[in-house]
């Protein structure tokens, strides 16, 4: 089962990462933190862009230890930063060799979170793991 793994510094990826887990019926949701918690399972990443484009240390670190069950990245940011907007769901892609399934604006949208539920959707299905997402209203 895919599991949900997030680093948030504002608090704007954790609430997102919150939603999309609730949406799911309460797919597991692990900070980076605990990541000794975390079962040996695949997971998406959620985390935040830290200055000019950059990923967070503790997310590097998360990854060091842990990157063999990542399968997808998403990361947040804001619009105002240009090019270098959500950089670090590049960085991690380009990385780790994973996709980027979005990138959000500050706590994301609705738009933002059907899109990372349809990609989870579409793992699960793979995986023979099928997840109903509830009502994002």
């Amino acid at each position: 089962m895919m599991q949900l793994v997030y680093d948030s510094l504002t608090g704007n990826v954790r609430r997102f990462a919150e939603d999309v887990s609730r949406q799911l019926g309460g797919m597991p949701l692990f900070a980076v933190s605990k990541a000794q918690d975390l079962p040996d399972d695949d997971y998406l990443l959620l985390t935040y862009t830290f200055g000019t484009g950059g990923v967070p240390a503790s997310t590097q670190a998360f990854l060091q230890q842990r990157a063999a069950g990542l399968r997808g990245v998403v990361s947040s940011g804001s619009f105002h930063w240009g090019q270098n907007f959500a950089r670090a769901a590049d960085v991690i892609a380009g990385q780790y060799g994973v996709p980027v399934v979005a990138k959000v604006n500050k706590a994301g949208s609705a738009a933002d979170r059907m899109r990372v539920l349809a990609w989870i959707n579409e793992q699960e299905e793979r995986a023979g793991n099928s997840k109903d997402v509830e009502d994002v209203n």
